[in-house]
């Protein structure tokens, strides 16, 4: 069978996975055109959902959801034509019901384009020789030279003339005569071998096969391999019992081993190169002895792999830090462990010498912040981005010793945001880097330069982790789940709360409900509407619902977060943070894009009326509380202090928490902390409606806290599986319900 065919007016190449119509090519998932051209070989008939499972998926056991997938990336290819070309038979099947030409390439072609190429290469020959005989002996004398200098070796071939004689000179000519055809020859080939060392486009990876190697109710986070490739190790964390470990998994036998037991949480992990010992961050509560200047305290901790394989173990603690934050941690050829520190708000790249119990610097930058980095254990290098004061991404490589070896600036296509942070990692491509949008992959070169590849899922998914042997990636793979969610003011007591949660009943209506992320809900002012955002498209979008149905808003482009979102207090638009760059959508959903010179972190607040932000900024590669001015694109530093959150009453004060979710307000002579909220601050963020902060704190209790006469009031206790309040007017709360946050640890299988 021909491994390219036409589809209506769309020309399908499988050597190279695409899909062409009118010289606009789209690269597709393997699997996805296997299940075109089955269909294909088909056309006309409706083939059932097991037959093209058992066809195209060979010796591998899928959900019909995948299938699905496939089909849905098949429609999308071919556009407008996509549902008409693939039919869907209600419980029986697909079939193709166009036309479908196959291509033969054919002796006659062969020989006719070969001929074609022996014409040209004779013309280019014979024109070559007619130039070197017609030369007389000056014009020979210029061209040597030229000549010299691409073939050195060509001097000890030429005749020693004396051209002061006329038959000299003549045998001369004979000479050049006889031997024109093997000069000309031989100047082809050295050009075609100068084309040779000319650089090409990075090479590509082809992706044959994804396979999930974890499919639990639980979450499973940052894999990596074993030094040996024998075994996967990640992190599995319950929601039902709210408990980390780590496990392993043996690639052959299948066979999984849990290694430790009960940890807190904790970040990436890392092998020793000789793969006895296992790296990763511990994080906790501080000890309360010490002065209390993080909310979190974190460890750096060794665990005996093969130790843990025959039984889960305890790991040993190498160091602590209570005035700063590490994580990230990398072992290192010279049997330390790298690690990214912060304080002061930048982090630093440091060596912990295991040895002698000490660290030192690395790498830091006083001109911006470094964002990620990577340690190629068989290059002995490390990869740093980073951002630097002029708002601009780089890419470092430095020795293992902190020896800089080059910087230059990430070049972003424009299919990446262009404040998005990226975070690479080694690849076995030479001298490239590889990491994930979400949906979209990419290579990074050492030089800056970013190019797309190819990616056969419909899930975001986390950078790829290589094997050792370098034919197959590990990457994280998933989606988080949750609900909107509407309660009654009136029915947030703690009674009430107390006797739902023994009987297992809930007095709140669902809003928005979907198996993807449903967040952010907002009241429209004067207005029934509500609006959220919502992946339930496939990517993140503002949607709006007026309670008896949703419609899709905004249609950013793939691979967009949305980091905020407030209305306008006329309820005519939606101010929303894309990606950290901030765009205002209409209710008919016309876009207008606000361009600042640095990354917008957060979204906070937007007052519409006088056309200003609240935000979280970084500048310079620090996140600063600040005040963005839409109109003149102005930015106003509040303060430096490290805030979580922050808010204005309709007055205009301005209420803030801490790193530490203490809260503070504004005083005469400096801000002022509102002690009677100590211990009532969390992650859960928190809302004011007309000069009243209400919040929930750690123990999910619903209170209130009036600025006016200064009284402090638990409410109530919200279900524990609420992710935070979003909004509330005088009768309701709106709020993003937790369902599920499965991820999994998949691996993609590399062809040649």
């Amino acid at each position: 069978m021909s491994e390219q065919y036409w589809v209506g007016g769309f020309f399908i190449d499988l050597s190279r996975n695409q899909i062409t119509q009118n010289k606009q090519s789209q690269t597709l998932a393997p699997k996805a055109l296997s299940v075109l051209t089955y269909l294909a070989e088909n056309h006309g008939r409706v083939v059932s959902h097991d037959e093209l499972l058992t066809h195209v998926w060979q010796g591998t056991i899928v959900s019909p959801n995948t299938l699905q997938r496939s089909i849905a990336q098949l429609r999308k290819a071919l556009g407008d034509e996509g549902k008409v070309y693939i039919k869907t038979h209600a419980k029986q099947g697909y079939s193709l019901e166009c036309d479908v030409r196959w291509q033969e390439l054919n002796n006659s072609d062969s020989n006719a384009e070969q001929a074609q190429i022996n014409t040209v290469v004779a013309q280019e020959l014979a024109a070559a020789e007619d130039s070197m005989v017609d030369a007389t002996a000056p014009d020979v004398d210029s061209l040597l030279p030229d000549v010299d200098s691409l073939l050195p070796d060509l001097d000890s071939s030429l005749p020693d003339v004396d051209y002061s004689s006329p038959d000299n000179i003549l045998e001369s000519s004979n000479f050049f005569t006889r031997n024109g055809l093997f000069i000309a020859v031989a100047v082809i080939l050295v050009i075609l071998g100068l084309m040779l060392v000319i650089p090409k486009p990075p090479p590509s990876l082809v992706i044959e096969e994804l396979r999930l190697l974890t499919s639990t109710d639980n979450r499973e986070l940052a894999s990596i391999y074993s030094p040996d490739g024998q075994y996967v190790v990640f992190h599995r964390y319950s929601d039902e019992f709210c408990i980390n470990n780590i496990w392993a998994k043996n690639t052959r036998t299948q066979d999984e081993v849990q290694l430790t037991q009960n940890l807190d949480s904790y970040g990436s992990h890392s092998f020793s190169k000789d793969g006895k010992q296992l790296a990763f961050i511990q994080k906790g509560d501080c000890n309360e002895s010490e002065p209390l200047v993080q909310k979190k305290c974190y460890k750096l901790m060794t665990l005996d792999f093969n130790r843990a394989l025959n039984a889960p173990q305890s790991p040993t603690e190498l160091m602590e830090c209570i005035h700063s934050q590490i994580k990230a941690p990398k072992w290192l050829n010279n049997n330390h462990v790298a690690l990214l520190k912060k304080s002061s708000e930048r982090w630093k790249l440091i060596s912990y010498s295991l040895e002698e119990d000490t660290s030192g610097v690395l790498y830091s930058l006083d001109d911006g912040n470094i964002i990620d980095y990577d340690y190629s254990v068989s290059d002995d290098l490390i990869a740093l981005t980073t951002v630097r004061n002029d708002g601009l991404y780089y890419i470092e490589v430095l020795k293992s010793d902190g020896q800089l070896l080059s910087s230059h600036r990430i070049q972003y296509p424009e299919e990446i945001a262009h404040f998005r942070f990226i975070y690479p990692n080694f690849s076995p491509l030479e001298e490239q880097l590889i990491f994930s949008t979400g949906r979209q992959l990419f290579t990074l070169s050492y030089r800056g330069e970013v190019t797309k590849i190819s990616l056969p899922i419909d899930e975001p998914m986390g950078s790829p982790v290589f094997h050792p042997q370098g034919d197959r990636m590990l990457v994280i793979k998933g989606h988080y789940d949750s609900d909107i969610m509407s309660m009654p003011m009136a029915s947030v007591s703690q009674k009430q709360a107390q006797e739902q949660q023994n009987n297992g009943a809930q007095n709140y209506s669902t809003i928005a409900r979907s198996t993807l992320g449903e967040d952010s809900a907002m009241f429209q002012p004067n207005g029934e509407l509500i609006a959220f955002q919502s992946e339930r498209s496939g990517e993140e979008q503002i949607w709006i619902t007026d309670g008896n149905g949703s419609q899709q808003l905004s249609d950013f482009p793939m691979d967009t977060d949305i980091y905020g979102m407030d209305w306008a207090q006329d309820g005519s638009s939606i101010l929303v943070n894309v990606t950290h760059e901030l765009i205002q959508v209409f209710m008919d959903g016309t876009q207008q894009a606000f361009n600042f010179e640095y990354r917008v972190e957060r979204l906070l607040q937007w007052n519409s009326d006088d056309q200003t932000a609240l935000a979280l900024m970084r500048i310079k590669g620090v996140s600063k509380l600040s005040e963005l001015d839409l109109a003149t694109s102005q930015v106003r530093i509040i303060n430096d202090k490290r805030i979580n959150w922050a808010l204005k009453t309709d007055s205009g004060q301005l209420i803030y928490t801490d790193h530490l979710d203490r809260f503070w307000k504004p005083g005469p002579a400096e801000d002022q902390r509102i002690a009677v909220l100590d211990g009532q601050g969390s992650d859960k963020r928190f809302l004011i409606n007309n000069k009243v902060i209400f919040g929930i704190n750690e123990d999910s209790q619903f209170w209130s806290y009036s600025l006016d006469d200064g009284t402090f009031t638990v409410i109530g206790e919200l279900p524990n599986k609420v992710d935070h309040i979003t909004d509330l007017n005088a009768t309701d709360i709106l709020m993003a319900i937790r369902v599920s946050g499965r991820k999994e640890v998949a691996e993609i299988l590399l062809g040649e």
